[in-house]
């Protein structure tokens, strides 16, 4: 998606580089980060797809701001305004746990979320801590 957003770039009058990082920002990112909670867990390898991630970012900040492709990265996503995307996924993923706790006690996603037995006689083993420890 960002190699076809260059399209865009080369029309008649183009568009700003306000334009270019929004345009990022609101379609590129929510698409590219879509279930990035079913990996982005604290015991799963993350290398593979930080560094998918990363090229992309660097390929996006490259077209804002028209950059060569040797410009160093934190500098061309500073001045493109972009935060690095290590960061972006942490504040996503912390946005999505306050959005489980507001869930009711009695709700299933809670329960499965929860590490500690629970405190009646049916114990649920299928909780994600439970299932995470060897």
């Amino acid at each position: 998606m960002v190699k076809c957003m260059r399209l865009l770039g080369n029309l008649s009058q183009g568009i700003s580089l306000l334009q270019k990082c929004l345009l990022y920002r609101c379609c590129t990112l929510p698409i590219a980060l879509y279930g990035f909670q079913l990996w982005f867990y604290n015991k799963a390898p993350l290398s593979y797809h930080m560094k998918t991630l990363n090229k992309m970012q660097r390929r996006a900040a490259i077209w804002i701001l028209g950059a060569f492709k040797t410009s160093p990265m934190e500098d061309i996503e500073a001045l493109a305004g972009l935060i690095p995307i290590r960061f972006h996924l942490q504040k996503i993923a912390k946005r999505s746990l306050i959005c489980s706790f507001k869930l009711p006690d009695n709700h299933i996603l809670k329960n499965l979320l929860n590490d500690a037995p629970p405190s009646n006689k049916s114990y649920n083993s299928h909780n994600i801590g439970s299932l995470t420890n060897c």
